[in-house]
């Protein structure tokens, strides 16, 4: 039998995510233990920015088809905020 293979869920992703940060800041982890976790924390972290990215493009995408403005960096409206 074949398994699909579904994109996690990014809250779900998160919120382990978080949890890993607060066992690895604890240290009452192994030296094992502590890699494993930075391990999946990476392989988590990834995941999560595919999926921002992902939302973004279908962001960008809906945009264009509603005519709409393109989008624009977080940071640029900062800057123009401080001007």
């Amino acid at each position: 039998m074949t398994r699909n293979k579904r994109a996690p869920d990014f809250e779900k992703s998160i919120t382990e995510l978080e949890s890993l940060v607060e066992k690895l800041e604890g240290g009452d982890l192994s030296l094992e233990e502590s890699l494993k976790a930075f391990e999946r924390g990476v392989r988590l972290t990834r995941e999560c920015q595919g999926a921002l990215e992902a939302a973004e493009t279908k962001v960008e995408i809906l945009l264009q088809q509603a005519g709409g403005e393109s989008l624009q960096a977080f940071d640029d409206e900062l800057e123009e905020a401080d001007e």
